[in-house]
């Protein structure tokens, strides 16, 4: 048995180092701008700040939904996909609830990725944000 694999490594697995980067371009974000503005201006700052990081990132992916086999003309958008591996969702709200956990492990189902990270820029008082893992 090979320990050094990566799946032996659930650090590995659930992407910590690259989490680690996305959560520090949205902290910046959060602290430069602080709470109190809409969900597009923190979607296109932070996507500014992702570039000047160096994190890959495509903005507003596109995702095909399928119920048995059949692809919907509905589609999920989420408003980052990171790294190729990790679903970014951002919100401006004054809380997030399950109904956005939710819409993020939606987003994993149907994108068959295992990390999404959920970012509440509405919170006062510090940037709110949740990994949520499939």
């Amino acid at each position: 048995m090979n320990l050094e694999h990566p799946l032996n490594d659930p650090d590995k697995v659930f992407l910590a180092d690259e989490t680690y980067q996305i959560v520090g371009a949205a902290m910046e974000v959060y602290y430069k701008l602080g709470p109190g503005f809409l969900e597009p201006v923190y979607q296109e700052a932070l996507s500014i700040e992702m570039a000047l990081r160096n994190i890959p990132f495509i903005e507003q992916q596109r995702f095909q939904i399928e119920h048995k086999g059949q692809k919907l003309n509905r589609e999920y958008v989420a408003d980052f996909c990171c790294f190729r591996q990790i679903i970014v969702e951002i919100k401006a709200l004054a809380g997030t609830t399950t109904v956005e956990w939710s819409q993020v492990i939606n987003y994993l189902k149907v994108s068959r990725m295992r990390v999404g990270l959920l970012f509440n820029f509405g919170s006062h008082g510090r940037l709110e944000w949740k990994k949520l893992v499939l």
